[in-house]
């Protein structure tokens, strides 16, 4: 869908002039200058608002919501929307599955960019580990441990929801579009059009193209998957690899219940998706891959035999996809006048399933401050300051999951499953737990 990470170069300034841009397709060409003609009276004039020219490289759910909010909240702004695609390929069937946030889902209902149907509330999470997960003794008397976080215990009518890639992104662009046909001569749209390079010039960035534009402000929030990225400041290779696809769940399963279960290999997940049907991300190591010699069936077999006793019967088993997985982060997100978010920014192991939701964040605070703040240079200090612990937090976390699975201490596995048991029991530490995995760190 997008071009690919490591063909988006940014490049030193050397201050030579930008070019003018060809038409856009979709709306008409974004004017590269604002003149303001002088007259005798030009003192007791009003000032003239200042236009800002924005370009955002992405069409993904990142870049379609931060446009469009951006478009509704900041009146003055110019914005254009790059991306790769055509705009005539059809993004509606792409099976792909998305873990929303009750934050995120609450954004895109402002937006008006919530599908109608498609979606799967989530319910209730269950964590656990696979047996023996916690000293005989301790699970004899108490059981295996698990951290379950309700809805209703939360006082919330749901903790997210999983839906399809296509669904999403083509709610999104109906959207985008629909805002842009009102307000042909503010927002542009470049589809089929891949961004091949980026350039901090004084006062804004150089965009290339295949023609040389100037922005005030990029936003780059296109990153694609760890295999495919070129390396950032802060890269780890976890040797490990997740096989996803979907499963049939037996008839009597418990509708809108997430399930993660660590086992000795790596993290495994069942994401709730409608019609008694659940997506699996299962993670495992990738040097001796226990998954890949094994046919649909056997695949099957053993999947049963890691979930817990509540999943029920797993009837049955998609062809599997295989995904190399890492850790790839910028230690900023601003570069000059570039922003880069969502995957473009850091990409994570998904063992929190909040990759997604953490650049859906980064979007919205961002249009947040172009909104509040007097200029474009005082916005981008404040995003930092402000996105830096829900970002590092949520990258720290993640990163020392996915690690700790490839440790083979004494102890490891009654450990964890002792620090589960530990957070069933503290009620206010699983309550905001549960908070920040809705809405992030605040």
């Amino acid at each position: 869908m997008f071009a690919p990470a490591n063909s988006l170069r940014t490049v030193p300034s050397c201050g030579r002039t930008p070019r003018r841009a060809t038409p856009c397709t979709g709306g008409s060409t974004a004017p590269n200058a604002h003149k303001v003609m002088t007259s005798a009276n030009a003192s007791t004039a009003p000032p003239v608002p200042k236009t800002r020219h924005l370009a955002v490289v992405g069409a993904g759910p990142v870049g379609m919501a931060l446009a469009i909010d951006c478009s509704r909240r900041v009146p003055d702004a110019h914005i254009t929307l790059f991306d790769s695609r055509e705009i005539e390929k059809d993004v509606t069937p792409d099976p792909r599955t998305l873990a929303l946030s009750l934050g995120s889902v609450q954004w895109l209902e402002r937006l008006g960019a919530w599908p109608a149907e498609g979606v799967q509330p989530i319910f209730e999470v269950s964590v656990s580990q696979q047996p023996p997960s916690a000293p005989p003794l301790f699970a004899g008397v108490f059981g295996e441990p698990e951290v379950r976080i309700s809805a209703r215990e939360q006082a919330v009518p749901m903790l997210g929801a999983v839906l399809s890639y296509g669904r999403i992104v083509g709610t999104l662009q109906a959207a985008w579009l629909e805002q842009q046909r009102r307000e042909p001569g503010r927002l542009h749209t470049r589809f089929g059009t891949p961004v091949a390079g980026l350039k901090n010039i004084a006062g804004g960035v150089e965009l290339d193209a295949g023609f040389v534009d100037r922005f005030d402000l990029v936003v780059v929030a296109e990153g694609g998957v760890f295999a495919d990225q070129a390396r950032k400041a802060l890269s780890r290779d976890y040797h490990q690899c997740a096989w996803v696809g979907t499963v049939e769940l037996s008839p009597d399963a418990p509708v809108g219940v997430a399930y993660e279960r660590f086992t000795r290999n790596g993290p495994a997940a069942l994401l709730p998706l409608t019609g008694q049907r659940a997506s699996l991300v299962w993670c495992v190591g990738s040097d001796d891959d226990p998954v890949a010699g094994l046919d649909d069936a056997q695949r099957l077999a053993v999947l049963n035999t890691i979930f817990p006793a509540a999943v029920g019967s797993l009837r049955a088993v998609s062809p599997l996809k295989r995904f190399p997985l890492g850790l790839n982060a910028e230690r900023t997100l601003t570069d000059g006048r570039i922003v880069r978010i969502g995957n473009a920014a850091q990409t994570l192991h998904p063992v929190a399933g909040q990759g997604l939701n953490l650049g859906l964040r980064d979007a919205a605070e961002l249009v947040q401050l172009l909104q509040r703040a007097g200029d474009i240079d005082s916005a981008l200090r404040r995003l930092e300051w402000q996105r830096g612990p829900d970002r590092w937090t949520l990258i720290a976390t993640t990163d020392f999951l996915a690690r700790s699975f490839t440790w083979r201490l004494p102890g490891a596995g009654a450990a964890r499953g002792l620090g589960l048991a530990a957070l069933q029991a503290l009620g206010p530490v699983k309550s905001a737990l549960a908070r920040q995995m809705m809405f992030g760190r605040r």
